[in-house]
């Protein structure tokens, strides 16, 4: 169990690959923390992870931020990992997007891990013991469109994430954190579900894999990148797309 006793934040993670990869985590044997704004949702998620706690928490909002650091702190009394995965999108053409719309995707999917990833590593230091794991959830959208999905607003934050990961990860290491991002590629989620029917078969031919990736195939790398077993892997963004990228 490579996560024994280490607490493990994952924000996103009342449905989708956030509460997937939570109970990856306390599989793994980590104290997992669940954050999502949805009480009823994230109450519901937590119940079913052994252990599991909880705290509600809008990561577009900077109280609540900082809010759930303290919290995290202060009920396990230390924090070893971070996993920003909390996300929006908002498809649609350039050219129907305000620039209101498209600042608030870059808030939640931007702005937020950077300031929780800023907050968590104050507390990481202040375990006294060195290092650290934080891990952006990106996507493979941060490394080539995919038509005809329109999003200029999530393609944007996502490659921004992947830059800011690697910056991170490059000011950091001196402390003993590690800041790797995970992309990726087409699995089943609460935002896949949204997309138009028969979108995803359509995509299928670029996939090497020739499938949607399953929910245990993603869990398996946010482990590696938390765990020990890559405590040689900072400022990387680790694809997990079934070989889209080279189609």
């Amino acid at each position: 169990m490579p996560l024994t006793d280490r607490v493990v934040v994952i924000t996103g993670a009342s449905s989708g690959l956030g509460v997937q990869m939570a109970g990856a985590a306390a599989r793994a044997g980590a104290r997992v923390v669940l954050a999502a704004r949805r009480r009823d949702r994230l109450e519901e998620a937590a119940g079913a992870i052994d252990g599991a706690d909880f705290v509600t928490a809008d990561v577009a909002v900077a109280e609540d931020r900082r809010r759930l650091i303290d919290t995290v702190v202060e009920r396990h009394g230390r924090l070893d990992a971070l996993v920003n995965s909390a996300g929006v999108s908002h498809t649609g053409p350039a050219l129907r997007q305000t620039g209101s719309e498209f600042a608030r995707v870059l808030d939640v999917n931007l702005v937020a891990p950077f300031e929780l990833s800023c907050l968590a590593v104050a507390a990481m230091r202040a375990n006294g013991d060195g290092g650290g794991a934080i891990v952006n959830v990106a996507s493979v959208m941060a490394m080539r469109s995919v038509d005809p999905f329109p999003d200029a607003a999530y393609v944007a934050s996502k490659a921004g994430l992947v830059g800011l990961t690697r910056e991170l990860a490059s000011q950091w290491g001196r402390h003993g954190v590690r800041v790797n991002a995970l992309a990726p590629g087409f699995f089943a989620s609460e935002m896949t579900d949204n997309y138009a029917e028969g979108y995803l078969e359509s995509q299928m031919p670029r996939v090497l894999a020739g499938r949607k990736g399953e929910p245990e195939e993603l869990a398996a790398a946010l482990i590696f990148l938390v765990s020990d077993a890559g405590g040689y892997v900072t400022g990387t963004t680790l694809p997990v797309e079934g070989g889209m990228l080279t189609s």
